[in-house]
């Protein structure tokens, strides 16, 4: 439990992932690497993303915006669940990025103010409140 005195856990602001490419994509990726163009194969990668993401950045604008989603990072402490529990409203959190559910926050209370779950990203919970919500998250 995170106390005034102890400071909030520190998030990840990324997130590992694995890909599989084939010899020859991964052989031109070597080659623009080899020749100074990037510094490395994930600075190549990672470039090539952001360009994908920004040449679609209207769709996920679009998209954020239909579907009502929050963009970015959202904390949810033991006291907004609380509250939201207390109101009667189950919340419907809908993120691209990441949600965090704070670690003193019981799979018990996560069921009772939570109705369903969408994370497009990464979701950074207890193993009790993932288990717990399981049949929640989309």
């Amino acid at each position: 439990m995170v106390t005034p005195e102890q400071p909030a856990p520190r998030i990840a602001e990324s997130e590992k992932i694995t890909i599989n490419l084939g010899l020859i994509d991964l052989g031109q990726i070597d080659l623009l690497v080899q020749e100074g163009f990037y510094s490395n194969r994930t600075d190549m990668i990672r470039t090539a993303i952001r360009n994908q993401l920004g040449t679609h950045a209207d769709v996920v604008r679009q998209t954020v915006a239909r579907k009502s989603m929050v963009l970015g990072l959202h904390h949810f402490s033991r006291s907004d669940l609380e509250a939201a529990r207390a109101s009667g409203q189950k919340l419907d959190i809908q993120i691209l990025g990441m949600a965090s559910i704070a670690t003193d926050v019981s799979g018990e209370l996560a069921l009772a103010a939570i109705e369903s779950i969408t994370v497009l990203g990464a979701l950074h919970a207890s193993a009790e409140v993932k288990r717990a919500l399981a049949g929640r998250i989309k």
